[in-house]
């Protein structure tokens, strides 16, 4: 295993405080509002959005997949080795 560069280093400490800061920040506001109670339009704004965003996840999902399998992404691709078949 190689060792990581003075760049790396420093990347992973920005990304590790980022981390915790976003944690912190996260559970200060979990318990800040742990009095409030949402509504019935508050909880049918959540579950609208919860459900168009697994929708909208899983068809993107579903769009990469299939344009995978289809040959499309190779001509993009000018990295990738291309087979040659002969017929």
């Amino acid at each position: 295993m190689r060792s990581l560069s003075a760049g790396q280093i420093i990347l992973l400490v920005v990304l590790g405080s980022v981390l915790i800061l976003t944690g912190v920040w996260g559970v200060s506001v979990w318990s800040a509002s742990s009095g409030v109670e949402m509504g019935k339009h508050g909880w049918i704004a959540l579950g609208l959005g919860t459900f168009f965003s697994l929708l909208i996840g899983c068809g993107l999902m579903a769009l990469m997949f299939f344009s995978s399998r289809s040959g499309h992404d190779d001509v993009a691709d000018p990295f990738r080795q291309r087979e040659r078949r002969d017929r």
